[in-house]
């Protein structure tokens, strides 16, 4: 079955807090939930830790906890290690019926650092990335023994950005790790998401429905921007939006024929203050739902 969800950091974000610190918590769950009509949304900076309050807070809006990102720190540290400091997270998911733990590098990630361009991003060379997909795979092992499928987030400003990057990734690990395929991500760090979603759409366990304006893209390469800088200069977009570059039939006709199951979500962060999220939000649920359809990957009929 697929579901449609959202992710605060269209309202808040939660790299930089003071982008959206004017907007209510309140009034995020009301849009997202009561005023758009998502299923759910992900996890940020303004939810409650307790697992049972933040059950309690979706809950009244309508909404039903998604998952949520958690930073891994495995170039650094131990898996075993790593196990221990996931417990919190992993009782929040577990606790809020989450299939899925959304996992990402980010011992030495700049995508955080307003000081720093996203083009001096880390990188692997191909011992490290080998030995880095061991222990990913060993955690994600782990993971699947709880009942939770790793979901890795490629992602600017990370060690797994570019095309190579996802594959040597997704080669060095094994069938206990699947991906979070984010549209926008993708594209940034220089790829066809269409090409490289077919590559690896049977691991694909999560699909982040993230548009991008290729000049405002173009130009953080270009002027060596930090990837927050990008950001504020209006990168990212929704679904549906005219000055979105990405088409998301064809990859949904991918996911489609790869059986996919799960959820759509819709993670665009934009400075809220000139790109409504409201407006944003309802204009990417209805192009995404069409575009759904479209593909044949949800049964129901387009918003």
């Amino acid at each position: 079955m697929i579901f449609y969800g959202t992710n605060p950091i269209a309202w808040a974000n939660d790299d930089d807090p003071s982008i959206g610190a004017h907007i209510p918590t309140e009034q995020i769950l009301h849009e997202a939930g009561t005023l758009i009509g998502f299923d759910g949304i992900e996890n940020g900076h303004r939810w409650p830790d307790d697992p049972q309050a933040l059950r309690e807070l979706l809950g009244r809006h309508g909404l039903r906890f998604i998952s949520g990102w958690y930073s891994t720190a495995l170039l650094t540290r131990s898996v075993e290690d790593e196990i221990a400091a996931v417990q919190p997270h992993l009782t929040k998911l577990k606790a809020n019926g989450c299939e899925v733990c959304i996992v990402c590098e980010c011992s030495n990630t700049v995508h955080g650092r307003a000081d720093v361009p996203v083009n001096d991003r880390p990188r692997l060379n191909a011992d490290e990335m080998a030995a880095f997909g061991a222990k990913i795979e060993a955690f994600a092992a782990y993971l699947a023994t709880e009942g939770m499928t790793l979901a890795y987030h490629h992602h600017m400003g990370t060690v797994i950005e570019s095309p190579a990057d996802i594959d040597a990734f997704m080669a060095a690990t094994g069938p206990a790790t699947h991906l979070l395929f984010d549209a926008g991500h993708c594209a940034f760090g220089g790829g066809d998401p269409v090409e490289v979603l077919a590559k690896h759409a049977t691991r694909v366990a999560h699909f982040h429905a993230k548009n991008i304006r290729p000049s405002v893209t173009a130009r953080v390469r270009a002027e060596n921007l930090s990837f927050l800088q990008g950001v504020l200069a209006g990168a990212f977009t929704v679904p549906g939006d005219p000055e979105g570059a990405i088409d998301f039939v064809p990859l949904l006709q991918i996911l489609a024929k790869a059986g996919f199951d799960g959820w759509l979500v819709i993670e665009a962060e934009q400075d809220p203050v000139l790109r409504d999220p409201l407006q944003y939000q309802s204009m990417g649920l209805k192009a995404l739902k069409a575009a759904a359809a479209e593909a044949g990957l949800d049964g129901g009929q387009a918003a």
